[in-house]
């Protein structure tokens, strides 16, 4: 039995889309946020999220430019493109479908 903070394959995308809809965040704050609203049940590692922050990137889906983090420190803000958008909405959709599906084999008598 897998740990709770393991994340299913391809949830991490989704997780980073969704955390960065309402503005840009650092890489830290992404995955605070991420944390806190889990209830500190999902935590994402600096390993995994890196990578996927630049294969974000490099599909498009975000873009990177440095400013001045919270703390005084010079930190990547990251922010949804237009493409990005529309990819939280597919993959939001796939997710909702995927979990719908899995709750009723869960909840089957």
């Amino acid at each position: 039995m897998g740990k709770p903070s393991d994340l299913v394959q391809g949830t991490l995308d989704l997780l980073i889309l969704k955390t960065l809809s309402p503005e840009a965040k650092h890489g830290w704050a992404i995955a605070k946020r991420i944390q806190q609203i889990s209830g500190e049940v999902l935590q994402v590692q600096q390993g995994s999220l890196y990578p996927a922050l630049h294969r974000l990137e490099q599909q498009g889906w975000i873009k990177a430019k440095w400013a001045e983090s919270e703390t005084g420190r010079q930190a990547k803000f990251y922010s949804l493109t237009a493409a990005g958008r529309t990819q939280l909405e597919k993959e939001t959709e796939s997710w909702k479908r995927l979990s719908g599906a899995i709750n009723l084999i869960v909840q089957e008598g």
